[in-house]
Order: structure tokens, then sequence, then C-alpha cells
């Protein structure tokens, strides 16, 4: 997930098909794959004789050379490539391969024979370098084929991931707006001024719920919604609602989904504090280590019991399909009954956002 915006030049680069060959992961396994194409080519041509070293030897070095020479001019060039039409950066591509492909083997063919340039030429057979060259652009074509399927696959996965999330999304908005509302229409009578508060607080909520399904905001930011959300139900609850804050040692520039925290809180005061008539303490408290984030609501439950039920049972398992779908199996929410106390602990490895260049 992008967690800085990007435009323009970055935003293709990211885009990309190609990936980038700078890294060593890619290097590494370019080399891996080389070499067992250049055994498989060995081992085919070598029949009962048996596997012939030196020339494994020889075929390796030849190959990587082109590999890594091939690769270092398209680190180079991935930026240009990038903005170019796709027809275009193939055929620079299989132009590049085809270019060191050519200029390796005649110079392995002049280490071969060591004649002079004029001699060099005339006794220079064809046939070995248009083979080259062949296998060198059939298997360019392969691989970029097989990066660009990749690449539209991952892309399509994560269109798809963005429909699915909006679609959670929506499922959280008129969850939490009709609770808000019953609550700001029974100050309206009592106290104007804080039923405009009310009703300040809760533009702001509704206008994070109408951002994209798949928006990460900071902790800091996800606290003040929260506090937004819990003013509206303090103006109700009154003093039976009390809220325990212990998120001192969570860093507050940590990625969160948007609006995950509020459906917990609402599941803690509609079925824990509510039901009772003395009220409660809704508990939040939150924990990060070795770039695992651990967030806690808990609450009283009522005698008859308590917890998730009905819509608020939706509202926790659309939080926990949103998490699993933007950080996959590590993320988990583990929901806990003891001591007439109902907890909610959703975790998930995350590392600071990185602030916007200025």
């Amino acid at each position: 997930m992008n967690r800085e915006p990007v435009t323009g030049r970055d935003a293709a680069e990211q885009d990309f098909f190609l990936p980038d060959l700078c890294r060593t992961r890619a290097v590494l396994a370019l080399i891996l794959i080389t070499e067992l194409l250049v055994l498989v080519e060995v081992l085919a041509d070598s029949g009962p004789r048996g596997l012939d070293w030196d020339y494994l030897a020889i075929s390796s070095l030849f190959v990587q050379w082109i590999m890594l020479s091939s690769t270092a001019l398209l680190c180079l060039l991935r930026n240009w490539l990038s903005r170019r039409p796709l027809p275009q950066v193939v055929f620079v591509c299989l132009l590049l391969v085809s270019g060191v492909t050519l200029s390796f083997s005649l110079v392995s063919r002049w280490m071969v024979l060591p004649l002079p340039w004029n001699a060099f030429w005339f006794n220079l057979e064809l046939w070995p370098l248009i083979r080259n060259l062949v296998i060198g652009i059939i298997i360019t074509g392969m691989v970029l084929r097989y990066l660009y399927v990749q690449h539209e696959l991952h892309r399509q996965q994560k269109a798809e991931l963005r429909a699915r999330l909006q679609s959670l999304q929506s499922r959280i908005r008129p969850h939490f707006l009709f609770n808000s509302m019953n609550s700001i229409a029974s100050l309206i009578a009592v106290d104007p001024d804080k039923a405009e508060q009310a009703v300040v607080d809760l533009s702001e909520l509704f206008r994070a719920s109408l951002q994209q399904g798949n928006s990460e905001v900071t902790i800091r930011r996800e606290l003040d919604l929260c506090r937004q959300y819990l003013r509206i139900e303090k103006l109700r609850l009154g003093k039976r609602l009390q809220v325990d804050w212990h998120m001192d040692g969570v860093p507050g520039d940590l990625p969160i989904p948007l609006l995950t925290l509020q459906p917990l809180l609402e599941n803690a005061i509609h079925h824990g504090i509510q039901p009772l008539t003395q009220g409660g303490t809704v508990t939040v408290s939150g924990e990060y280590r070795g770039g695992l984030l651990s967030l806690r609501v808990s609450n009283p439950m009522p005698a008859g019991g308590g917890g998730a039920s009905g819509g608020n049972r939706i509202a926790l398992a659309n939080t926990e399909d949103r998490l699993q779908a933007l950080y996959g199996s590590s993320a988990k929410m583990i929901r806990v009954k003891e001591h007439q106390l109902y907890m909610v602990v959703l975790s998930y490895p995350c590392s600071p956002i990185k602030k916007e260049a200025t």
C-alpha cells in the first residue's frame, strides 16, 4: 500500500512491469535462473558422454556476463523506459540484449582466434553468432512476456482489493451514522449548542468514512476521530461513559486503516456500557514492539452476557476483513470474554509512515 502520495515520474516507475534490476535480490534471482538454463543446455548437449564440466564453466561465464551486463544497462534505463509505450520498451530491451550478446560473442570468438582484425573478420563464422542472437532474443522475449503477465495480474488483484475494501467500508458508514444521529436528535431540544458541536464531530467522521476504503492514516489521526465519536456518545450517556487511554507507548506516526478503532469503541459502548445502569469504563491500550502493533479495546459485560451481537458483529467482522485484506494472514483479531470483561485485540505488522519530502 502506498503511504505517500506519488505522482508523475514516480507513479510511472512504480506501475512499470519491468522490475527494479538495481536491487540485489533481483540480480541474485537472475543469476540463479541463468545458471539453471545454462545447466539444462549443457546437459542436453552432453549426451551419453556425461557432463562436460569445462564446457559448463565456459558457457556459464559467457552467459552470466551477458546477463549481468544487460541487467546493468536495463537498471540504468529503467526510469526512461517506464515513460515509454510498451512496444517501444520491448523493442529497446530486445535490441539491448541483442547488442550485448553480439558484443560478447565477438569478443569470445576473438579470444579463441586471436588474429588481426582483418584476418579475424575473414575467418569469422556467422552461424554461432546468429545462434546466440536467436537464443538471446527468444529468452528475452519469454522473460518480458512473463514479467508483463505477472504485472497485469498484480494490478488486477490490487483493483479487486480496492473494490473489496470500499465495499466493506460502505457497510460501516450507516452503522455509526444512524447511532450518532439518534444521539444528536436527543440533544437538539435540550442543548442546541452541544447538538451543533455533535453535528460538527459527526461531519468529520462522515467525511473520513467517505475516503477510499484502502486509506491509511496515522494512529494520531485515528485517535482524534475516535475522540470525536466519543464526544457524541458522551453527550448521550454522560458520566455513565468513562474512557481510559493507555497509548503512550505507541508512536503517533504508525499507520492504521481509517476508522478501524471506531467500530470497536461503538461495540464496547452499545453492548457493554449502555445496558449497565451504572455505566462503566472502556479501556483503550496499545503496544508497539518488534514492528508489530497491538491494540486492545475492553469493556465490562452485562450480567446476561454481551460483546458483539447483531449489527456490531458485522462491524467487527468487517474490520477484521479489512485488516486481513491489507496486511494478509499476519493481521489478527481476537475476541476474549472473561471475568465479566469483553476484550477485542487486533494486531498487524507496520512501520512508521514516512513524512512527505518538502
